[in-house]
């Protein structure tokens, strides 16, 4: 990684955000006198733009680039790193991208496929949409004689070798953010840019989108009122998903929906049904459903395009999640606090008890409230709020969960107003706590045991094989020593050479800064 050129990067982005009016839009409250006046000084150089922060802060990112509007994306869903409000703010970079020209997507998909993109569609059209990683055409394929509509999405050209650069200065914020901010360590800023790192890495290669819309579509087939498109695998590689076209409504347009007929209550509740069957049953879920990404068809099923983000829960925590829910619902505050503890959410040198009664504090109050005004995306994100006081550390798959969920309950309250989170929630998570916290969990686990049993027993030559190596490796490194081969010898020189160097070039920087000071002094 190229220090100076994460520093060079880190630079613009302070620039772009103070030109763009994003720091002196901050609030300045809880600013130590100096930032606070660094803060005043900035408004100086902003642009002169009516807008609120929100509008300032996409601004900002899309004028910095795709990957920096990628990464917005990511933090959006990181609110236990972001804090809730530019959470919200950076969730407003959804779709917002300028398209790209279409001979640049011929390019991408001729060389992806390997065949001339006439050989692959009867039609291909300019395209419609267009997000930070990718953009969609509309096009036409021949199917026996017959003619079918599909979607094309195609990798934006160069974004790849622009997100590995830009992740630099990411890499650079998150380390610095450790070493001079001990208290927010807990989460773990260097391992969220990896998460960051790896996800969008998968984000970029379409094959693995279809085959995210692939085994949902197989988990889903027989779930009433939801499915996604299917996949059109010969037309699909690394830079390019061709898929079903789906002409439906988008459930951005309440009006629209209503006007079409389709029961609005229906499906807030089915879209929320089908979100916790996902998570609970499947432990794999579609984590990016915001309204840009939910059709209705004219048969009023829900359709659900864009699976490049994507959560899975393991079946543990999955029991912990029901648990949890459950213990909410039956106000029993000591079975949530105890299955924080199981599952190793809160340090065990925490008391139990006290941390039952931080839960009841958030719990009671919920329960006060009308049905329809009790939200389960606010009561996990008060449960987030005393993270920090019991010094839970980051669980990116949780914290996914419960973005995923906020988004999911907004649209269904946006469908409908009125909308019952318990009420819609009950047949699904009351099945599945029925199924997997009952007598029918002891058999699956006991099941579940015997077939670890089972594969440990065939592992056992193996083991005792390489148990075997390893003491004679012992003891053969007790009798004669330690010893590194050439090339790990070659390779710790190489590493000391590079610090030495980078030390002098260090000292030697400081030295002229040094006496540039003492000059304009004297």
């Amino acid at each position: 990684m190229s220090t100076i050129g994460a520093y060079a990067r880190l630079v613009r982005i302070g620039w772009v955000l103070v030109r763009e009016g994003v720091v002196a839009a901050l609030p300045s409250e809880n600013l130590p006198p100096i930032a606070r006046a660094a803060q005043t000084i900035s408004g100086i150089f902003a642009r002169s733009r009516a807008g609120d922060r929100s509008d300032r802060l996409a601004r900002a990112i899309e004028r910095l680039g795709p990957s920096y509007v990628k990464i917005g994306q990511f933090l959006a869903t990181r609110p236990d790193v972001v804090g809730a409000d530019f959470a919200t703010d950076l969730a407003f970079l959804q779709d917002r991208m300028a398209t790209f020209p279409s001979e640049a997507a011929r390019a991408t998909i001729e060389g992806a496929l390997g065949r001339p993109v006439a050989d692959l569609y009867a039609r291909f059209d300019e395209p419609i949409a267009a997000a930070s990683i990718a953009q969609v055409h509309p096009g036409i394929v021949l199917r026996n004689g017959v003619e079918e509509k599909v979607a094309i999405k195609v990798i934006r050209p160069g974004v790849r070798q622009r997100f590995a650069h830009d992740l630099e200065a990411m890499y650079l914020v998150s380390h610095l953010q450790e070493r001079f901010l001990p208290h927010t360590r807990r989460l773990r800023p260097v391992e969220v840019t990896k998460t960051l790192e790896q996800t969008t890495k998968i984000e970029m290669d379409l094959r693995l989108e279809a085959a995210a819309l692939s085994e949902l579509g197989e988990n889903t087939r027989d779930d009433p009122g939801f499915r996604v498109p299917t996949v059109d695998w010969e037309r699909t590689g690394r830079d390019v998903i061709t898929m079903e076209w789906i002409d439906g409504t988008k459930m951005s347009d309440v009006a629209g929906l209503r006007a079409a007929g389709h029961d609005l209550d229906a499906l807030a509740d089915t879209l929320i049904q089908s979100f916790l069957r996902h998570t609970l049953r499947d432990g794999f879920f579609h984590a990016d459903m915001h309204q840009g990404n939910i059709f209705v068809d004219p048969k009023g099923m829900i359709v659900a395009v864009d699976m490049g983000i994507v959560g899975r829960l393991g079946k543990k925590e999955r029991r912990f999640l029901a648990e949890i829910l459950f213990g909410f619902i039956t106000r029993d505050y000591k079975r949530v606090a105890d299955v924080h503890f199981e599952a190793g959410y809160v340090p065990g040198h925490h008391d139990a008890a006290s941390f039952a009664q931080a839960i009841r504090a958030i719990g009671e109050p919920i329960h006060g409230q009308p049905a329809e005004t009790i939200s389960m995306a606010k009561l996990l994100t008060l449960l987030f709020e005393v993270t920090q006081l019991f010094e839970m550390e980051t669980r990116p798959e949780l914290v996914m969960l419960q973005k995923t969920m906020v988004v999911v309950e907004g649209v269904s309250r946006t469908l409908n107003p009125r909308f019952n989170m318990w009420k819609a929630s009950e047949p699904v998570v009351g099945a599945w706590i029925r199924d997997n916290l009952g007598p029918k969990r002891i058999v699956t686990d006991l099941r579940d045991g015997l077939h670890a049993a089972l594969r440990l027993a065939e592992a056992v030559p193996e083991i005792a094989v390489k148990t075997e190596q390893f003491s004679r490796e012992v003891t053969a490194m007790a009798e004669h020593g330690l010893r590194f081969d050439a090339a790990t010898s070659e390779a710790i020189g190489r590493s000391e050479a590079r610090h030495s160097r980078s030390g002098r070039i260090a000292l030697w920087v400081i030295a002229a800064a040094l006496i540039y000071i003492a000059w304009k002094i004297a």
